[in-house]
């Protein structure tokens, strides 16, 4: 029997996760038969939740254990085994639901899909790249026999329908741990240095600590039940964490099976073909010089075909800023993003530099080849006459010279706490060291 649930961040700063760990104790007859399931979807969408996620559970009657992957009151284990065909399963995991979310509350709008089928996939295709309609979403449920209920505008159905049609290609892992209720809203307790051992410690770990910015990036900034989230390719070698961070100790946590850092939000798009809402990978020519604008942002422009995009690098990019402002009109490059506004306006996410182009510059006038005399010029495009003997030379005379651009082809990312969740590090790429 799957679970699936999005869109309850609102009650006492509640997150859509830790209702994962109040169901777990809800059914606690039945075992888990798969890791939790966090599923990001579209970042692009204005009315998201926070990180736009979704959670899906997998319940049964297990057979033989596995492994252990959390601790909420109890171990938390994995087993194999057959699902459960309960009929009551529904209003138990909604009272669960009513427990945390404010349903009547603006904004608020929980999705709650239960049963033993799952969507086709391209319903989570459509969910994370693009914009789901909630009427189809009703249509593709009602054709499976899925139970499922939606509170408010009830948009939080498409965000569980979405996570429960993922299969995944690509997949990461996050450790979850969680605070005691009287500590939520409280500062956490966690030390910078301690998330730093972490993180090289972690041979698959990723995105957990900026070694540029030197910054932390396993606790959230807001006031919700989560301490902190380790992610990684090996799921087992997240637990360190437990052991290695030492300040505040979490009341319970959950180790999720997730689409995290898999960029399955990216599409190859034409530039003719972008539109709000959705994320890019597009290829063209630089054809504005990089300008900064008040707040620190910095803009281009990049052509391709006869079209043209607008690329942003946002402050809070940091030192990525650096990389962008050295870019060039002619410099051949491939961006990754996300679409938004009017004009259409990609948030880079990644930079691959296909081709510098040459920067050259004007060193001096040509020397008049029969009074040794620097010549002047006599206007744009027109050449050069020597003052004296009046001769004349054209514009391909002047002095030029090559300078080096301070910048290399390859791949670059923005820094850790600037990632979206779904964007893919480049620890993860299956390219040479030296190529980014």
């Amino acid at each position: 029997m799957y679970i699936a649930l999005d869109d309850t961040d609102s009650k006492d700063g509640m997150c859509t996760t830790y209702l994962v760990t109040e169901l777990i104790k809800e059914f606690d007859e039945y075992q888990l038969l798969s890791y939790p399931r966090l599923v990001r979807l579209n970042p692009n969408i204005p009315w998201k939740t926070r990180g736009n996620g979704a959670v899906v559970l997998t319940i049964g009657k297990g057979k033989v254990r596995k492994e252990v992957i959390g601790k909420v009151d109890r171990e938390i284990d994995i087993w194999t085994g057959d699902p459960c065909i309960e009929k009551n399963i529904m209003p138990r995991a909604k009272k669960v639901v009513d427990r945390w979310a404010e349903s009547d509350k603006e904004g608020t709008d929980p999705g709650l899909v239960v049963g033993n089928g799952r969507p086709p996939g391209e319903l989570y295709e459509k969910g994370v790249k693009e914009v789901l309609e909630l009427d189809h979403v009703k249509e593709v449920l009602d054709s499976l026999d899925l139970d499922y209920w939606g509170g408010g505008s009830e948009r939080g159905l498409i965000g569980a329908a979405s996570a429960l049609a993922w299969t995944p290609e690509d997949s990461t892992y996050e450790l979850i741990t969680y605070r005691r209720r009287d500590l939520w809203g409280e500062p956490r307790l966690i030390d910078h240095d301690d998330v730093k051992t972490l993180d090289m410690s972690l041979e698959h770990g990723f995105n957990n600590y900026d070694h540029v910015e030197h910054r932390q990036g396993v606790a959230p900034g807001t006031p919700c039940p989560v301490l902190y989230g380790v992610r990684g390719d090996e799921p087992n070698e997240l637990k360190k964490a437990l052991v290695t961070l030492k300040g505040e100790r979490p009341e319970r946590w959950l180790t999720f099976l997730t689409n995290q850092g898999t960029d399955d939000h990216i599409r190859v798009r034409d530039i003719r073909r972008l539109e709000p809402f959705m994320s890019a990978r597009v290829t063209g020519t630089v054809c504005s010089p990089p300008r900064v604008i008040r707040g620190g942002h910095i803009f281009f422009e990049v052509s391709r075909g006869g079209a043209t995009v607008t690329a942003a690098a946002f402050e809070p990019t940091k030192s990525f800023r650096d990389i962008i402002n050295r870019l060039i009109v002619g410099d051949e490059i491939e961006l990754w993003g996300g679409i938004k506004g009017e004009p259409l306006t990609l948030n880079i996410e990644k930079l691959k530099i296909n081709r510098l182009a040459e920067k050259i510059t004007k060193i001096g006038n040509p020397v008049c080849p029969y009074c040794g005399k620097s010549m002047g010029s006599m206007g744009t495009d027109s050449g050069y006459r020597c003052k004296k003997c009046r001769y004349r030379s054209g514009e391909n005379t002047v002095h030029l010279e090559i300078i080096p651009r301070n910048l290399k082809e390859g791949w670059y990312e923005v820094p850790v706490i600037a990632r979206r969740h779904l964007s893919k590090p480049l620890k993860r790429f299956n390219v040479e060291e030296g190529n980014f």
